[in-house]
């Protein structure tokens, strides 16, 4: 059942088996390809964690700051340690540390000033704060992320930041997409990518692309982790 966006984390009976179920699915999709999913639990509560904890899972996305925060401090203590939590939605400048304290990536780095608050954030917590680079690359008005060109003005500064590690780049592809269209997007970040190693001698090993509708594409096209909700979930 997929929860509307004014019931987001309403608590609903998740089942793990149905989790385990639909994640054997999506790994046979792309069983020639090593890549991560990640579970999209945003629009559910704790219980999609925990059950999807069950079903195997270990890498979980969140994308409001406050709620999100609640919920993986209600989780049981051996669930918060053994996962990973992202951090996938649009992050103001001011609850910049306290994600930082609570997430262990970030992907939805959208410009310098965010990049450097939250690397003053996490020297302030003596800790090192992976990201990655929100790229929106089809030039969407509505959605945030650097273009290309204005990356590349400041990315250098970025990567010069000693409070954060950048491993990749993120995008979020338009809704209703042809595959011609995924595959030209997709394809450009990875384009974008090698670019961005070979200018500036770094690694940049992650490439976030692909959520529940057009990850077959995303993967095809070198995505390295992937962020599914309802495709787990329903």
């Amino acid at each position: 059942m997929f929860i509307p966006s004014q019931n987001w984390g309403e608590d609903i009976a998740i089942n793990s088996s149905l989790v385990k179920k639909n994640l054997d699915l999506i790994k046979q999709n792309i069983a020639h390809c090593n890549v991560k999913i990640i579970a999209v639990t945003k629009y559910y509560g704790r219980q999609s964690i925990i059950s999807g904890y069950e079903a195997g899972l270990r890498d979980f996305a969140e994308s409001r700051a406050i709620e999100s925060i609640e919920k993986i401090n209600s989780l049981p203590e051996d669930i918060k340690q053994n996962s990973i939590f992202h951090f996938i939605g649009h992050l103001q400048t001011n609850k910049a540390e306290k994600v930082v304290k609570n997430f262990d990536i970030i992907h939805s780095v959208d410009s310098f000033k965010l990049a450097k608050v939250i690397s003053d954030s996490a020297c302030r917590l003596n800790k090192k704060e992976r990201i990655l680079l929100q790229i929106n690359n089809a030039g969407e008005e509505q959605k945030s992320g650097f273009a290309k060109d204005e990356l590349k003005s400041v990315f250098e500064s970025i990567i010069e930041l000693s409070g954060i590690e950048v491993i990749g780049l993120m995008n979020m592809a338009p809704l209703g997409a042809s595959e011609q269209e995924l595959n030209k997007l997709f394809g450009d970040i990875k384009d974008f990518k090698n670019e961005l190693e070979s200018s500036y001698k770094v690694k940049l090993p992650e490439l976030s692309m692909g959520m529940s509708d057009d990850y077959e594409v995303a993967v095809k096209n070198g995505a390295t982790m992937i962020r599914i909700g309802r495709k787990l979930f329903t």
